[in-house]
Order: C-alpha cells, then structure tokens, then sequence
C-alpha cells in the first residue's frame, strides 16, 4: 500500500473542499447517494486512467448516472472482452455521450485500489456531497466537468424532526417483517445527517432508475423526507402484505404435512397390526354401489356422493356425515319389492281366522286383492280404521299384511309435533337423519310393504311445523310416487306401500288429510262377538301366556259372559283380556301350591279370582217412576247409557239444569220444555203448573262434561212424563234431536249407541226414522235381541215410551 493510501485513511471526505472541476465516472444501472459507499471493478482503460489520474491529485471524482439510452445496449465491444462487468461502460465500451448523463451527482472519494493481475482495478468509493454538472471542459480521454455543490442543511425544523422519526419507524417495521436486512436498521438509526438517513432508506425501497435519480435531485430536506416516506410505505405495506400471505401459507402447510405424516404413521401401525387400509373403505362402499339396483337419479348421487367421499380425509367431520348419507342410499330398497300373495281363498280364511266379525273391512281387503290380481300396478289404498280402543284395530292391519303376503311396518303417531318426523332433517343439520317413512321402509327391506300409522288423530302441531301436512303426500296415491325426503334429497316410490291408518276420533283428523283416506269404521263389539273372540282368541293366547293347558284350566260360556257383563264395560276387548288373563293367574297360584287336576271356574268362583263385579245393569238399579227416561249418547270409547232425571217443586216456573252440562246440551232441555208448554193441552198437562212450579233437570254423573243435541228426545219423554205422572218404560232407551215443532231429526253413532244399549239389557230403543239407514251396520244378533222404534216427530216417541209398546 503506497503512502498516499495510508494518508487516505486518515483523510474525513465531508470536510474536503469541492474543486470547480472534476473528472467524471460515469454508472451504468444504479444511482450513487450521498453517505454510501460501493466496490466496483473498472476494466476500461479510458475509466483506469481517471482514477489513476484522481489517485494522484485529491482522489475526488463526480461519479453520475447515465441514462437508459436503446442504442448503447447491446453486446460486443471493447469492453465485453475483458470478461468483467464494468459498471463505468456501456455495451460498447466507447466513452458516453454528456447529453446522456443526469445532470445530478455525487462527489466520489477514492478509498482504495488494488490492481489484480488480470489488469482489473478493484475501487472502492464513498460519496460524500452532492454535485451538479456544468459545463464539460474535456471529452478524452475521459470526461471533466465544471461542477457545483449542492447544499444538504437540515433546516426542515420540527416538522422535519417527525417525519424522520416517521421514517426510520417505518424502516424499523420492514426489517422486523424481513423485508430489509436488520443490520440498515441499526445503521438508519445512527445515522444524524437527515439527507444521508433518506438516502439511505431509498436505497432499499426498490425504485426505479428513474425515480432513484429524481429523488437524488430533490434538494429539499421536507420535500425529500415527504417523499421517501410515501414510497417506504407503500412498501412497507407490500411487504406486510407479502409476510401475511407467507404467515398464512406457512400454517396451512404445517397442517397439511402433520395430517400426511399422522397419516402414514396410521397406515404403518395399521400394517403392522395387520388391519385393513382405510382406502378398502371406499372400495367396499364402490363395490356395493355396483351390486346394489338403483333408479338413475339414486345411482348418480351416490356416485358423486362417493367421488366427494374420496376427497374427504377419513378424520374430518364431513366424511362421517357422508358416509352415512351413502349408507342410507344403497340400503334402501329403491327397486326391491315381495311378491304380493293374491290367494283369494287363502286370504279370507286368514282373516276369518284371526279375526272374529268385522264383515266389510274383510270384503274390503278381499276386493282389493280381487282387483290387483288383474291389474298389477295398482297403487296402494289409503285406509282409515276409525273406532275406540281395544277393537283390534292394529291386529287387524298385520293380519292384512300375513294375508298378502307383505311387511308389515307399524308407526305410532301418537304425541308427534315435528315435521322433520316424516319429512327428516335436512343434512345441514348435526345428528340428521331421514324421516320415519324412509326409516321404515330400510326397516322392512321392501318397497312396498303395510305401513300401519297408529293414532292419526293425535298428531300435534307447534314450532316446528305441522305433521300432518307433511302426511299429505305420503297418503295422497296421485303425489306419492316421488316421496321426497329433506335428508335424501331424492324422490322415493310409495305408491306400492299400503298405508293403513287409525284413529279413535274422525273429527280431530285435519279435513284435507281424511279427505285422502278411506274411512272405515270399528264400532264395538256385542257380547255375543265377545264371546266368541275370547273363547277364540283370549283364552288360548293368555293359557299360553302363563302355561296353562286344557288339562289346567276351563271356562264356561256362562263363566266368560259373567266377566264380560260384570268385570267389564267397554267397546272393545282389552280389559276383557286382563280380567282373563287375572283369572289365570290365580289357578296358577293354585297348581303352584299343589293343587292338581282340571280347575273349572265357574260364575260363583269368579269373585275369588276377580274380586266383587264392578258393574250392573243401571236401569234395573234404578228406582223406576214418572220423570225418568233412559238415553243413549255416544263417547270416544264407544256408546253408553245417559238418565234423564227430572223433578218439580213449587216456584215461579224457573228451569234449573245440573249434571256438567254443555252449552248444546242446555239448549236442548229449554226447547223441550218449550215445545211441551206449547203443547199442553195436548199433552194433557195442566198449564197452571209452569206458571206455579220450577223444574230441576238432572243428568247424573255429574262430574262428567256432557253435551250435545242427541239427548232431546229423552228430555221431552222425561218432562212429560214427570207432568203426566205416567212412567218410562225401564227396558227403553232413545236418542234423537228435537226441534221447536216437535220433528226428531237424526245424530250420529247410532251403531255405537245401540249397542251399548244391547250391552246394558236393554230391549227396546227409539230412534229417527232419518238413521233407518244405519241400522244395516248392526250385527245380526242385535237385530234379532232389539226392538226398534223408528219415529218421525216427539208424539210418536211419547206414545211407545209412556205405553207398554216398548215391551218386546
């Protein structure tokens, strides 16, 4: 190192003077600022002959920026055979042009130089002030300008002072996001000199060329630090940006790579436990997806359901949900359906069987079988069993289905208030699932089996929608052919499905869905069609309930007529089964403790098994005289006897009405007593006596609501007869509404009533000549055991009930 070199060292650049001329360096690519210092390398001699000569003199060289000029790019030249990348030449290594050159610089000072052997000079520069070109006083053998300081004074004040300190915080921020080196950082904030900190800064920004060199010819300390501070922060907010995007990347590849790599540590403990692969899964899924029979529309949802399977990571929530979806597609029975038994004669002899009565609902299944015999793709009937409990409503529907030949399926109704019940739940939903109908039917195993839908009449509504408009198009034959489930999503075929439905009460059925059924109604049952059930039915299944034989245990017909007429008072026969059943435990109590042979129970031992009879014939009970009167209403659970009693006393003529009795009820014990002061005389009733008496009308029971307008007629017999003092036939009952005029106009259950009547003894009822019609629904054995009275208005009533015309 020669002594100029050591001296060099010791040398500050800032404070040597600026000559008035000075030799310039040309830099092709980049812009030199203020405060910075650079390595180059200089291989064109023109280029090393100014720095020796600069070496020689102050080493102060005006190093600028030579513009982007088309024609000097390019290859060849002089330059390019030295093989070193000069940044003081262009392409073709002839020295530039002035016109071409910024006419803003920097004052270079020459810190050293080493010459390598190959005859490059590697210098190193540092610029220190800022010069503007003037005028070149020589073009060869290198370029020499006149030159004039430009002044850096920090003089910006403190408005000056914050936008630095806005500076270096924001330059801070991007070396803390990686978008500078940290190192410029720590420098940016050592630095004092608010001209060298900018510079600095937009060094690292990444402008342009251009803007670099504009930003340089800023001389304004306020004007300069505005705008490094708009372009540092539009980078600033690239570079957040970018770190973002990386943050982001960067976690979603963590996942990824720790899902596959606990995945392939699955697979090779799996291996090693010798179970199968999880992909066998989807094979399984695929191979029965081509053995299972589909409609179109089922086979190309499971298929893209299956291809969105396989895409789905097996510990992810949506391949369960999937999965599942999948199950119920290929187990349902889309195109699988038995074959229907239309055996005529076998199919009346099974229900003739198992079932004891019930005429027209057996013609009924026995046409349908009749006409499905000549047209196979008959839809299936919509029937509705409508009668009281214990009728054997239910038994009746699976006898129907082991006649045919089908499934039987039963769902109960009863307390339903969600529509997704029949419809299900739409998958978007946690735990979804289809609903009852579709479950059903992967229940059966068959498209077409018996569907028995059990108390169609207790269906709720709330909230959550209404039940039975949903069953509108599971019961209408024209509509469900394309079921369409809210979990499937695909209509489904139920036009093969026999639906049966039942219900105690037609009236709490909705009208658009009864509309859609066929009504078939389940009246009670008389006691010698009890008789015949249990010694049929009752009796051999409760034996064989509790293990008993005809070795163990016999009844008589007087025996079991004994418990249906004093243990039981019902329309149907359940309770009769439990008193049954009740009597079998006790002899099998007995056998228990010893005893051994035939036990025979007769009527006198029933009270030892059964305790004291709970019922009795009420009309007999009753204490008979004029103003009692026999009628017949009717109840959810079947028919039942309804006293008329009625009873004077001296008063003013007030009518007081008792017995919880409903406002229709009220209405028509005012009318008969209307229509029976207009006709007195008539009647044969002094008229003083409404003007000097009150009369009490009384239906006992009290505390059971009663209403309705069938009781007319037994109120103006009642009345009449209390007025008259001529008493009710006891062996009588009626039922009727009366009008104004006297005309007895028809009610309904007239079946039911009259066989309550049956059930209580009695012999002889009066009805509306109107419910003639309905008599053909009576069993044989009450037509043969009843008299009926078929009347047109109140006289004709009168005279059978106050006569002995009721008598059989």
């Amino acid at each position: 190192m020669t002594d100029k070199e050591q001296d060099s060292k010791k040398i500050n650049p800032a404070n040597l003077p600026v000559p008035d001329e000075l030799p310039v360096l040309p830099l092709h690519g980049f812009v030199f600022f203020p405060g910075m210092g650079f390595p180059m390398q200089i291989s064109h001699p023109s280029s090393k002959q100014l720095v020796d000569d600069a070496i020689l003199k102050h080493r102060l060289v005006a190093v600028v920026t030579h513009r982007r000029v088309e024609e000097e790019a390019g290859a060849g030249g002089e330059g390019d055979s030295e093989a070193v990348i000069d940044p003081t030449r262009g392409g073709d290594g002839r020295v530039p042009n002035p016109d071409h050159l910024y006419p803003v610089g920097v004052v270079g000072y020459i810190h050293k130089l080493v010459k390598s052997e190959d005859g490059v000079y590697q210098v190193l520069i540092s610029a220190v002030k800022k010069v503007r070109l003037g005028e070149f006083t020589q073009r060869e053998p290198y370029l020499v300008a006149k030159v004039v300081q430009v002044p850096m004074e920090d003089g910006g004040g403190q408005e000056a002072e914050a936008m630095l300190l806005n500076l270096r915080n924001q330059f801070k921020r991007m070396a803390e996001l990686g978008g500078t080196p940290t190192e410029l950082a720590m420098t940016v904030n050592a630095l004092t000199n608010p001209f060298y900190v900018a510079y600095l800064v937009v060094s690292q920004v990444g402008l342009s060329l251009e803007e670099e060199e504009e930003i340089l010819e800023i001389d304004d300390l306020k004007t300069l630090l505005n705008r490094v501070g708009r372009e540092l922060n539009k980078k600033l907010e690239t570079v957040e940006m970018s770190h973002e995007i990386q943050k982001n990347i960067k976690q979603d590849m963590d996942k990824k790579q720790r899902e596959f790599y606990l995945r392939e540590q699955l697979k090779a403990i799996r291996k090693e436990l010798g179970e199968e692969d999880e992909n066998l899964d989807l094979k399984e899924l695929r191979e029965k997806l081509a053995e299972t029979e589909l409609p179109e529309e089922a086979k190309k949802t499971a298929e893209k359901e299956l291809n969105r399977l396989g895409r789905i990571s097996p510990s992810s929530p949506e391949y369960t949900v999937s999965r599942t979806y999948l199950d119920w597609i290929l187990d349902l029975p889309w195109l699988k359906a038995s074959e229907d038994n239309l055996d005529i004669e076998r199919a009346a002899r099974t229900l003739d069987e198992e079932h004891y009565g019930l005429e027209k609902i057996k013609k009924r299944i026995i046409e349908f079988l009749a006409v499905r015999k000549l047209k196979q793709d008959m839809h299936g009937p919509i029937l509705c069993f409508v009668g009281p409990p214990g009728v054997g409503k239910t038994s009746l529907g699976q006898s129907i289905a082991r006649s045919m030949g089908r499934k039987f399926v039963r769902i109960s109704l009863g307390g339903v208030r969600d529509e997704a019940e029949i419809r299900g739940h739409r998958r978007t939903y946690i735990g979804a699932l289809p609903g009852r109908i579709i479950q059903s039917l992967r229940k059966a195993g068959t498209s077409n089996p018996l569907f028995m839908l059990d108390e169609v009449d207790k269906l709720g509504m709330d909230f959550r929608g209404d039940p039975s408009s949903a069953l509108l198009e599971v019961l209408d034959p024209e509509q469900n052919f394309s079921f369409s489930d809210h979990y499937l999503e695909i209509p489904f075929d139920l036009s093969k499905v026999m639906f049966i439905t039942t219900a105690n009460l037609l009236d709490n059925i909705p009208g658009p869905l009864r509309d859609r059924m066929e009504v078939i109604e389940l009246s009670g049952y008389t006691e010698d069609e009890k008789l015949h059930i249990a010694r049929r039915h009752l009796l051999p299944k409760q034996m064989d309930a509790h293990a008993l034989s005809i070795d163990d245990l016999k009844l008589s017909d007087e025996t079991l007529r004994e418990i249906i007429r004093s243990y039981t008072r019902e329309a149907g026969v359940r309770n009769m089964e439990r008193e049954i059943g009740g009597v079998c435990r006790g002899v099998v109590r007995k056998i228990v403790e010893g005893h051994s042979g035939l036990i025979e129970v007769a009527v006198a031992d029933l009270a030892e098994y059964l305790g004291p009879a709970r019922f009795f014939s009420e009309s007999q009970a009753r204490t008979w005289g004029p103003g009692l009167a026999t009628g017949l209403a009717w109840t959810p659970v079947g028919g039942a006897l309804l006293f008329i009693e009625t009873a004077k006393m001296k008063g003013k003529g007030g009518l007081n009405l008792t017995g919880k009795l409903g406002e229709v009820m009220k209405e028509s014990a005012s009318a008969a007593l209307t229509y029976i002061r207009s006709h007195a005389k008539e009647l044969g009733i002094d008229e003083k006596v409404f003007a000097q008496s009150d009369i009490h009308v009384h239906v006992p029971e009290g505390a059971i609501p009663k209403d309705g307008p069938s009781a007319g007629v037994a109120m103006v017999v009642s009345l009449v007869s209390l007025l008259t003092g001529k008493p009710v036939n006891r062996d009588l009952a009626m039922t009727g509404e009366i009008t104004l005029r006297g005309d007895v106009l028809p009610v309904g259950g007239i079946k039911e009533k009259v066989l309550a009547a049956v059930r209580a003894g009695i012999h002889a009822v009066i009805l509306p000549k109107i419910n003639e019609k309905d008599l053909v629904d009576l069993p044989a054995s009450a037509r043969e055991t009843l008299t009926v009275h078929l009347v047109h208005d109140i006289n004709e009533a009168l005279k059978v009930a106050l006569t002995d015309g009721g008598k059989k």
